[in-house]
Parts: C-alpha cells; structure tokens; sequence
C-alpha cells in the first residue's frame, strides 16, 4: 500500500511567500499593496495564489530581457 504526498497548496501565507522570494515580510505587503501579487483573505489570513507568485516571477524575468 502506497501513501499519496498531499497535493500542493494552491495559496501561500505571507512567511510561505516570504520564504519562496527571499524577501521581508513588508516587501511582499508592499508588492500586495501595490498588485503586484494577488491575494485574498480567509478570514483574517492572508493568502496569495501560488499562480501570483509564478505571474509576479514571470514578470521580473521579462523585465530583465
């Protein structure tokens, strides 16, 4: 009998988001702020789709081009 991993998080908190980016924890409110990265909230927590982190990502690589 074999155990599935659980399937990935489809929305990140805030320390994820940090983490994932390497940056502090007022950047990514800043990037939010600003909408940069999409986020909505489940009741008071903060959450940001992991495709708004992959978009925000997408973006800075294009800039760089």
């Amino acid at each position: 009998m074999s155990i599935a991993a659980p399937p990935p998080p489809q929305a990140l908190k805030v320390p994820e988001v940090m983490t994932a980016l390497r940056l502090s924890r007022s950047k990514v409110y800043d990037l939010i702020r600003s909408k940069q990265l999409k986020s909505f909230t489940a009741g008071r927590a903060r959450r940001i789709p992991v495709d708004s982190v992959r978009q925000y990502m997408q973006d800075r690589i294009e800039e760089t081009d």
